[in-house]
């Protein structure tokens, strides 16, 4: 559908005449901009038509067998009575991994008939069928009736719905999946149990009825989706319902985590769990551009423009936190413990790509581009069966890829996502065609002037040389709009919150059938308007220059340091490339040359990024670092921990006092290491050296003892050789408010007489404060080892950052 020969621009006038921010659209008014959709463009190219034939073949059929085998199937079976028993899977939100993955099926059978996966998807919309209720509730949690019921499912329908029980959720994703597949078979099965589920919510919905807002959001873009699909304007107005009924209420605390602190037009910073928050942003571009309400575009704007301004990671990630999964402040974008949830980078795509929608403007497909080939492919594996739910920056190798998650919200969202990807290549306006991404393809638009096939051509991201035949069914005149990214003229992302060390606008060149061809530049396009005719031949050449980027100096985490970028594509240092298997220790002067070079032998093929640097060690008593000279290896981001893992870090040190030097010998970090839990990684943080910001900092290594609580634990220290001991500092982990670690009840030391363990005898108090160095001094001790026993507080477990002997 498209905007009756009307633009926002021209909704805009009416509303500011009507004065209150409100204009009826006609029914079938929508984006301006409409994407073409990605059944009629067929992607070949050798980037991403491997990964989109790996998510067909391993990644559908893994999710499938591991929502059968986790109990995801059994929920809809067993709320169907057709297996017995009350047993269900770990969230209330399971239900959606069968909905996602029948979307990204879905859209893999457009781009390759599989009838047997699509009989397949057949049985599973049988089975959610059979599990809906007669009047068209859908939620296998209260309709198997457990015996104990979920503490987050409530005793009445959408009783707690604002809080965690994710009834509307469900029903979110069950609609996008329901329009995917229709779209794609022309079935609708599953678009039968959607709109009778929405039927419901219509009934039970409203003002004077329940006045209850989502707890999770995206049923607003579901509703939305829905209302194209069928033509019905009470799912439209059900959705505007759902995000104007957000805001405080009598009685209850303001809930910035899920965005209803204030109404949604109120809106303008990004605030709360970071998917939930993005999802809602796609919901109201879409309302906006349905009903052409220009609050919602006033609150968008300035909710986009707080993001890329302060809270995006050079990777397309959002979401700095842990803590709520949650953006965090202004310029808050810690490396180690960054969050940045893949599926936040997902929902980042759905937003900035309706932004484009509604704007026209290449800067938001400039973000969509970053976080699609950076912190959202990261989130996949090369082999297509591990996974990442967070996307930090760095690591000291405490992140493993994981072969499934509990809560797997992630992983059936990539499956549903990388299909879709050729939906993103062109976008049309009457007749303005846009060429928003560049990978080699085959798409048919329908413009008004002409039918027009056009082919692409090109090795990006390696390579800047873009080829686009343009094969109109008869001589026409229109608007070609080829994006020139950001980083093609000098800007990282929109905004200032990072800049190339070299900001020069390197020279793009454009020719048509061989000759220079004459251009406009409007809102980062270059727009070619002539009369086209069959077989014309377009050539667009980006510089793909390698880039240093720097961060806005109010980003505390980055400073002293620059990150690689070349074409779109952010690089990483790795261990399995660097010396000694080590990349904290690295620094590179930021003025170094850098090589590229394809590696088609190296992680499924990339460009890899060589320059020279020096490893940093530190010295015993001397502050000056023992710097060793050694090449530099850096890889693509997406690609990190395909290899196992080991030691990552995006942001490069190029001054001293960025770096993570090796430790010292000292008689802690030349020691063997043990605790009463086991784990490798954690136990590299109790003598590594690195010096803590605070008790709560995430961004060095530490070691904790959670889950556990109110026990007797120990951490040792087995020496080289016997020494003489007679101090102990203890710098403690705790992650209050929101972690479930503090500080110790009580502590002590003991060292090994012989085969006994026997405490030192204190000269000084054991302290227990948090954010700083808790000191012991004791009678001298020769001995092989020393241990501390740690007494954890009652309700809550314990941890260290860093223990010190002297």
């Amino acid at each position: 559908m498209f905007l009756n020969n009307k633009s926002l621009g021209k909704l805009a006038l009416l509303a500011a005449m009507a004065g209150s921010g409100l204009v009826q659209a006609q029914q079938h008014a929508d984006y301006p901009i409409q994407p073409v959709d990605f059944t009629r463009v067929h992607v070949h190219d050798h980037f991403w038509m491997p990964k989109m034939e790996l998510n067909a073949n391993v990644t559908i059929p893994y999710v499938l067998d591991k929502v059968k085998t986790t109990g995801r199937i059994d929920n809809f079976l067993r709320a169907a009575k057709k297996i017995p028993g009350d047993k269900l899977t770990t969230f209330t939100f399971d239900d959606t991994d069968i909905y996602k993955v029948i979307e990204g099926a879905s859209y893999a059978l457009q781009v390759k008939l599989n009838p047997q996966l699509e009989r397949y998807i057949d049985t599973l919309i049988s089975y959610i069928a059979d599990a809906q209720e007669p009047d068209g509730y859908l939620y296998t949690f209260r309709t198997i009736n457990p015996a104990k019921p979920h503490e987050w499912v409530g005793f009445k329908r959408w009783e707690k719905e604002e809080d965690l029980s994710h009834e509307l959720y469900n029903s979110g994703h069950l609609y996008e999946a329901a329009v995917a597949h229709y779209k794609a078979t022309g079935k609708k099965n599953l678009l039968n149990i959607a709109t009778k589920n929405a039927d419901l919510l219509v009934r039970d919905f409203g003002k004077g009825k329940e006045e209850r807002y989502p707890g999770h959001q995206i049923v607003e873009m579901g509703l939305a989706k829905l209302y194209r699909a069928t033509g019905k304007k009470e799912y439209l107005d059900l959705a505007k319902f759902f995000l104007d009924t957000r805001g405080p209420r009598p009685g209850k605390e303001p809930n910035e985590y899920g965005q209803a602190h204030v109404p949604v037009v109120d809106q303008h910073e990004a605030v709360g769990h970071a998917v939930r928050a993005t999802y809602m942003y796609a919901g109201m571009a879409d309302v906006a551009a349905l009903t052409g309400d220009q609050r919602y575009l006033k609150a968008i704007d300035d909710i986009w423009a707080d993001v890329v301004n302060k809270k995006i990671y050079i990777t397309g990630g959002i979401g700095a936190t842990g803590a709520g999964e949650a953006f965090g402040a202004a310029y808050q974008l810690p490396n180690m413990s960054a969050y940045a949830e893949t599926c936040a980078s997902i929902a980042n795509v759905y937003w900035n790509n309706r932004m484009f929608q509604l704007h026209g403007d290449a800067r938001y497909i400039d973000v969509l581009e970053r976080t699609l080939y950076n912190g959202l492919l990261s989130g996949l594996s090369l082999s297509g069966d591990r996974f990442f739910y967070p996307n930090p920056l760095a690591s000291m190798g405490q992140h493993p890829r994981r072969d499934w998650y509990d809560c797997a919200c992630c992983i059936s969202n990539m499956t549903r996502f990388l299909p879709s990807v050729p939906g993103y290549v062109y976008a049309q306006n009457k007749n303005d065609l846009y060429v928003n991404l560049f990978m080699s393809n085959t798409g048919k638009i329908q413009l008004p002037a002409a039918l027009v096939n056009i082919t692409q051509e090109t090795e990006y991201p390696w390579q800047g040389v873009v080829k686009l035949k343009v094969d109109p069914d008869k001589q026409a005149a229109f608007a070609l709009r080829v994006r020139v990214p950001g980083w093609a003229q000098g800007m990282p992302v929109p905004g200032d919150l990072y800049r190339f060390t070299d900001g020069k606008e390197q020279p793009v060149t454009i020719t048509v059938n061989g000759k220079t061809e004459p251009y406009q530049m409007e809102k980062g396009y270059a727009v070619i308007n002539r009369k086209w005719k069959k077989g014309d031949l377009v050539q667009v050449v980006f510089p793909m220059e390698t880039q240093k980027v720097l961060a806005h100096e109010s980003v505390k985490d980055d400073k002293g340091r620059f990150a690689f970028q070349r074409g779109p594509i952010v690089y990483t240092l790795e261990w399995a490339d660097n010396k000694d298997s080590l990349v904290q220790n690295i620094l590179v002067d930021k003025d170094a040359p850098v090589q590229a070079s394809y590696r088609k032998d190296l992680l499924g093929g990339v460009m890899v990024l060589e320059t020279k640097g020096v490893g940093a060690k530190r010295q015993v008593a001397t502050d000056a670092l023992l710097k060793t000279a050694q090449p530099v290896t850096a890889i693509p981001y997406y690609t990190w921990a395909n290899r196992g893992a080991g030691e990552m870090m995006v942001w490069i040190p190029y001054e001293e006092s960025a770096a993570k030097p090796k430790p010292a010998p000292t008689i802690a970090s030349t020691s063997k290491v043990s605790a009463s839990v086991n784990s490798k990684t954690m136990l590299l943080a109790l003598n590594d050296q690195a010096e803590p910001a605070s008790s709560i900092d995430h961004n060095n290594l530490f070691f904790h003892w959670w889950p556990k609580k109110n026990s007797l634990e120990w951490v040792q220290y087995d020496f080289d050789k016997e020494h003489t001991v007679s101090e102990s500092q203890i710098y403690w982990f705790d992650d209050a408010p929101f972690g479930g670690t503090r500080i110790p009840a009580s502590w002590r030391v003991l060292y090994k007489k012989g085969n006994e363990w026997v405490p030192v005898k204190a000269a000084t108090a054991y302290g227990i404060e948090k954010d700083k160095y808790n000191t012991v001094r004791f009678e001298p001790v020769t001995t092989t080892a020393m241990k501390l026993e740690v007494q954890l507080p009652a309700e809550h477990a314990s941890g260290i950052h860093e223990w010190i002997l002297k």
